[in-house]
């Protein structure tokens, strides 16, 4: 197996590195989903996965051999790898499908229920009991995401379609769906970082990615062929992502593996401003008053989760 990470703090409090890494991470996931977001928009959710991780895998295999490593994981380390690579395989698939469909900021907003999702997967998983405060943080979440529904379907004054003039349901739906998923991931990743370096998360993960969502490339995909593919700014932009993509993850696996994630979780709120940043710069999106309360609404939950887990 590869070379391990630098042992854990055992504080709770992350140290000043782990936590810029973090927030570094969170910051290149943000410009890794507008690249991705542009091409799905052009050539399909399938095509553009499959390609990014074709690139991703050949980009991290190259950092994986440059730093020294020639052992491939094995043993609990590959299943590890493998369930995750899975798990991720079919996060990333909802997610760009509903983001493609609906504004970055509301996408954002509603992936941060994940938290709280998690604190259930763990009650479920692990057999933690779940106490009254978890209740009122689901509550707060899910009452969240339903102010944010509403007014993506203009139920409360918001704008009631998409940009692609589809009713925005179908996107949140993916969204919410692809947030279990990556409640599960969370869950995953602290312990993946504990036993893997950043360079073999980052290749693993985009090779099962790429393999599972290759599957579907004959029935969904645009293979270079294709007209889809002909423009040489979606190369680009994949390529880009697939960048963006292998340095979030390692800052993000190196952050995990040097500090408690009850930490660093409350960085994931960060998001929120890079998606209304990308997404009004990039695809002139603009941020209503239902997506700002949702947020709140769905936030104040987050920190009854944290609240829980510090106490």
């Amino acid at each position: 197996m590869a070379t391990a990470p630098a042992p854990l703090t055992t504080s709770p409090r992350a140290p000043l590195l782990a936590f810029v890494a973090c927030a570094g991470g969170m910051l290149f996931f943000g410009a890794m989903d507008s690249a991705m977001k542009a091409v799905t928009i052009d050539i399909g959710v399938i095509a553009a996965l499959f390609w990014r991780c074709v690139i991703g895998s050949v980009l991290a295999g190259a950092l994986f051999w440059w730093k020294g490593n020639r052992r491939l994981p094995r043993g609990a380390a590959l299943r590890l790898h493998l369930l995750r690579g899975t798990v991720v395989a079919g996060m990333a698939v909802l997610f760009f499908w509903g983001l493609a469909r609906t504004p970055m900021a509301e996408t954002v907003a509603i992936t941060f229920i994940a938290p709280i999702i998690a604190l259930f997967l763990a009650a479920v998983l692990l057999k933690e009991r779940i106490g009254r405060g978890a209740v009122l943080a689901s509550v707060l979440g899910f009452g969240g995401v339903l102010v944010i529904a509403a007014g993506r379907l203009g139920w409360l004054g918001g704008e009631a379609v998409d940009a692609q003039g589809e009713a925005g349901w179908q996107g949140i739906a993916a969204i919410m769906a692809s947030a279990v998923l990556y409640a599960w991931n969370l869950i995953l990743q602290r312990q993946q970082a504990q036993i893997a370096s950043p360079q073999e998360i980052v290749l693993v993960q985009n090779v099962i990615m790429g393999f599972w969502i290759g599957l579907a490339m004959p029935f969904a995909g645009a293979m270079p062929g294709d007209a889809a593919m002909a423009a040489p700014i979606g190369w680009g932009l994949l390529t880009l992502a697939a960048l963006l993509a292998i340095l979030s993850l390692s800052l993000l696996s190196w952050a995990y593996a040097r500090a408690e994630a009850q930490a660093l979780v409350p960085l994931e709120y960060s998001m929120f401003i890079w998606g209304a940043l990308f997404g009004w710069l990039i695809f002139n999106e603009t941020i209503g008053w239902t997506t700002l309360a949702g947020a709140a609404l769905i936030v104040t939950g987050c920190w009854q989760v944290a609240r829980r887990q510090a106490g």
